[in-house]
């Protein structure tokens, strides 16, 4: 039996003949899509033959199908019918994806692939990436410089390699550094898990104005390498991102600079500020993770949580580090729909601030959905840096006493990064340390209130940029905790 899938597509499967108390009937497994309309059976979605003459579907239809054979061919129906009616889509997607040289990083560099995106499971690549970035920056007006800063393959002496073979392939850390003045003090940022350094585009131009302003992606995110992830541990997990980020310091030849961090970007500029503070002159931790401890409030419902089935399913998830970007992987040519879905829903439906515009919308989706979808690499951190609930194996908390550097904490009212955290730390610290918090955002306080967070960092870093620091009173509308 021929079974015609769209144009070009035949699959060819058995007839299955099933017992009737009356006769014998021919259960056909066709499946015809001409412009997008099939007269399918409600229930079984299938064509029911006796010769050439149709029949009346008005058996038990469910007792005929309960075989793997229909259910398979009725999954590849669906499957197929979808792609059909997607197959323009991918290809004006295709079409739309520029190729981008990679600069010094084009060397190294994998070959791309033979097949076009249209033909892949997951229509994407570090290319892409790195296109999607270029056209999201492209609302920033700042000139910038993008760069793949070499860190080698691994600290010297480290026993941990950022590429565990006998190969010694270096590895690069993408980054971007926009114009500023001489004298503008030296601002780093980095970014959360699940983000990378373009989350950022609503604050560049804004304090590029008063800062010399570097972003990049961590080892393993966005533009940047992204080596097998072999860490089996917190402490080697936690020495895959200090120590490529000091190596790319190095590279880069910065010494005084202030750092931010914003979620597990936060949690690492921390734990590199404890190993690395003579490099540091001031911390900014945006709505940081690692700062909440097991024994507070949250937990207690998380306990009960995880004494329901559903609260087993998902710690079983978080054990075996399954992360929100291999279903993405998984839903191959579908994967831009949903993050279209999340993105929307988060800064559209859902957002507490600054609504982004259509064309913003538009091209953080593309933005997001290259850098998630491209292959696991840092993302895997999770399960060995928090347990399930988002509480670190190796809380700051425990560690506030050692602090060293200025630190200055910035949450959103609507984070549900917990701010008394913070304020817990505080009481132990030796160093000056403050606590602010922005109205009309969440945990993405930079994108949900962009004038507020600037407003925040400003603040924070007075000290750099007024001669007179401490006649500078909060800004209006900031709250201090």
């Amino acid at each position: 039996m021929r079974l015609e899938f769209g144009p070009g597509i035949l699959v060819y499967f058995p007839v299955i003949r099933v017992r009737h108390s009356e006769r014998n009937k021919t259960v056909c497994k066709k499946k015809t899509i001409h412009n997008g309309e099939a007269a399918v059976d409600r229930v079984t979605g299938l064509y029911v033959y006796k010769g050439r003459r149709r029949l009346r579907s008005n058996y038990r239809p469910l007792e005929r199908l309960l075989t793997l054979q229909s259910i398979f061919i009725t999954l590849k129906t669906w499957q197929l019918r979808c792609m059909s009616y997607r197959f323009v889509r991918w290809s004006r997607m295709a079409e739309e994806m520029t190729k981008a040289e990679l600069g010094s990083s084009s060397s190294t560099t994998k070959s791309r692939s033979l097949w076009p995106s249209l033909f892949r499971w997951i229509p994407t690549s570090t290319d892409h990436i790195i296109d999607a970035e270029k056209r999201l920056l492209s609302l920033v007006k700042t000139p910038y410089v993008q760069e793949q800063v070499n860190i080698g393959s691994g600290p010297p002496g480290s026993k941990v390699r950022w590429f565990r073979s006998a190969s010694n392939e270096p590895r690069f850390i993408n980054t971007v550094t926009f114009d500023s003045k001489d004298d503008s003090p030296t601002l780093v940022m980095v970014h959360g898990y699940g983000a990378s350094q373009g989350f950022f585009f609503r604050n560049f131009d804004a304090l590029a104005r008063r800062f010399r302003v570097i972003a990049i992606d961590q080892l393993g995110w966005g533009g940047s390498s992204r080596p097998d992830f072999t860490c089996k541990s917190t402490e080697e997990t936690e020495a895959w991102f200090i120590d490529s980020f000091e190596e790319w310091r190095k590279a880069k030849n910065l010494s005084n600079f202030i750092l931010l961090g914003h979620s597990v970007g936060g949690y690492v500029a921390a734990k590199y500020a404890l190993k690395h503070p003579e490099h540091i002159q001031h911390l900014i931790l945006v709505g940081p993770a690692g700062f909440s401890l097991e024994s507070d409030g949250k937990s207690e419902w998380l306990t009960r949580f995880r004494a329901t089935w559903k609260g087993a399913v998902l710690n079983h998830l978080w054990e075996s580090n399954f992360t929100p970007q291999k279903l993405v992987r998984g839903i191959g040519p579908w994967g831009p729909d949903l993050v279209r879905k999340y993105t929307s829903a988060r800064f559209s439906s859902y957002s507490t601030g600054d609504l982004l515009t259509e064309e913003e919308s538009k091209l953080l989706t593309d933005y997001v959905y290259h850098t998630v979808a491209a292959k696991a690499s840092g993302e895997l951190c999770l399960k060995y840096i928090f347990s399930f609930g988002a509480f670190a194996r190796l809380p700051l908390l425990h560690s506030a006493s050692e602090w060293k550097v200025p630190t200055t904490f910035i949450y959103g009212f609507e984070d549900w990064m917990n701010y008394q955290g913070a304020q817990e730390a505080r009481k132990q610290m030796k160093v000056p340390c403050e606590i602010i918090r922005v109205p009309q955002a969440g945990h993405f306080v930079f994108i949900d209130n962009p004038s507020g967070f600037h407003s925040a960092v400003l603040y924070a870093c007075r000290r750099f940029l007024l001669p007179d620091p401490d006649s500078q009173s909060l800004p209006e509308g900031l709250t201090s905790a």
